[in-house]
């Protein structure tokens, strides 16, 4: 049996955790980026403004970002499991990695959320 064996099992599942969620935000990345495409052939004719270069620009600037948020993601969530990894097999007691790097990342990616609440609601509801 493997020291310390559900220690590092729930550190892989953690790390297994982390890189789901980062995969789930790529993958909305490249729908943010792709739906102007589909709001152009989904909606009826006349019902949704023109879609203007900088409207695209701003839908695929936000996929972009939410694609590498998702990669950021996955290579921070392997320097933390090699670390508790590492921090698992001392008998020394380890401060925590700290919440900074999640707090900052649920608010980056609220941010972008709301961002694109905005652009939805420009693209959706006609301006006079």
């Amino acid at each position: 049996m493997i020291k310390r064996y559900s220690d590092h099992a729930a550190n892989e599942r953690t790390f297994l955790a982390w890189v789901r969620t980062a995969i789930a935000v790529m993958a909305f990345g490249f729908v943010i980026e792709k739906f102007d495409l589909f709001l152009s052939i989904a909606a009826p004719r006349g019902t949704l403004p023109a879609t203007t270069p900088h409207n695209q620009a701003f839908a695929n600037a936000a996929g972009l970002a939410f694609v590498a948020i998702g990669v950021f993601t996955i290579v921070i969530a392997g320097f933390r499991f090699a670390a508790t990894a590492k921090a698992i097999e001392t008998d020394e007691t380890m401060p925590s990695p700290g919440e900074r790097f999640d707090v900052a990342l649920s608010i980056l990616i609220g941010l972008l959320g709301v961002s694109l609440f905005l652009y939805m609601l420009h693209a959706v509801v006609p301006t006079a």
